[in-house]
């Protein structure tokens, strides 16, 4: 080949074909406590508690007790997946339950918070329903709580656990792709079936709600490398929603970018496709829907295409429980740790903030969620 030739292909952007290699083996299934089997209660019985439960009862975890407001939903979610817990009357009788060291709180931010203390005050662990707050003052004073307690806080950001999220994650961290200098996420899917209830009351469903799961993929990725964010919402073309259910999010990081585009009203033809670029390689996961992926390592070396087992909903469940359990065990601070989670929220409430302002906003500049 001529260098003419090989300056054409360089312009081109031609790829060189690379050959197949094996997948490295990281660990990105759920973890399990190795004897540690506490009794676990859970406040709040709504709808995503189907999740966790049933994620509960895959891994054969014991489910004590659950209290909900309206009593007839915990005994159904009891009957559907836990049998043999208790339904409670009062939430605090969970907290004063001596057999119950673990507690699962779903309820959402505004109703969340105040549990959450009461059960760390009790002596409990904690896992919290994400978002986990919605001002880091507030996050930070529970984190506090927890450490002068000698307790686990930890989020339920179930989204590490989806396996394309894990995988690449894990190939990160055991630096199969050098230093990350990009992350690109699009997600195209319907998001409609929200319109009537009441998350169509939340303004920023999509960038916040919805996106903080995406924000924390960035935040395991490149931690306190993230600078700065600008960020837009829309509303679709006959979308049924009061709320956007669109939105975008341009990330700035120390020695790289990122972006993450949410396209919540694709009523045809969803797909999700992640990209990670780095200086020794790339990662790419892509597939029809966020249970369906396939992932590829490129490197040097060559291609590897890992055989993934399990899905989200509801692998990314039981990873949010077992690594909590697991740091309980091991005496460490949970990967989903509430302290660490304040990063990925500080990003969430700067891509809210620079929506609303449509200026970029450093992270960490919006201590709590505007709107």
């Amino acid at each position: 080949m001529t260098s003419d030739a090989a300056d054409t292909d360089t312009y081109a952007l031609k790829s060189a074909a690379l050959p197949e290699i094996p997948a490295p083996d990281l660990p990105y299934r759920p973890p399990m406590p190795r004897s540690y089997r506490p009794g676990i209660g859970m406040i709040g019985t709504g709808g995503i508690s189907a999740s966790h439960l049933d994620a509960y009862r895959t891994a054969g975890w014991h489910v004590a007790a659950l209290w909900n407001r309206t009593r007839a939903k915990a005994e159904a979610k009891a009957a559907d997946y836990c049998p043999g817990a208790r339904v409670e009357d009062d939430w605090r009788a969970i907290l004063a339950d001596p057999g119950i060291d673990v507690v699962d709180i779903t309820l959402h931010p505004e109703h969340r918070t105040e549990i959450i203390r009461a059960a760390l005050t009790a002596g409990k662990h904690v896992l919290s329903q994400k978002p986990f707050v919605t001002d880091l003052g507030v996050g930070e004073d529970l984190v506090k709580l927890a450490d002068d307690k000698g307790l686990r806080l930890a989020v339920n950001q179930n989204g590490r656990w989806a396996p394309h999220m894990a995988w690449m994650r894990e190939a990160v961290r055991a630096g199969h792709v050098g230093e990350v200098i990009s992350a690109h996420t699009l997600v195209h899917w319907d998001h409609g079936w929200t319109a009537g209830t009441p998350f169509d009351a939340i303004e920023d469903l999509i960038l916040y709600d919805f996106g903080v799961h995406w924000f924390d993929f960035l935040n395991s990725l490149v931690g306190p490398r993230v600078e700065a964010v600008f960020a837009t919402s829309a509303r679709a073309r006959g979308q049924s929603n009061k709320v956007p259910l669109m939105a975008q999010a341009l990330v700035r990081i120390d020695g790289g970018q990122a972006s993450l585009v949410f396209d919540g009203a694709v009523s045809q033809g969803p797909r999700d496709t992640t990209f990670v670029g780095g200086t020794a390689g790339s990662l790419q996961s892509d597939g029809s829907d966020l249970g369906v992926q396939a992932v590829t390592l490129t490197t040097a070396a060559g291609i590897a295409r890992p055989a993934l087992e399990g899905t989200w909903f509801n692998d990314g469940f039981r990873g949010a429980m077992g690594e909590l359990l697991c740091a309980i065990e091991d005496g460490r601070e949970p990967v989903n740790g509430a302290r660490e989670n304040l990063r990925s929220l500080a990003l969430a409430f700067a891509a809210v903030e620079s929506r609303i302002t449509g200026r970029e906003v450093s992270v960490g500049a919006a201590r709590r969620l505007a709107g």
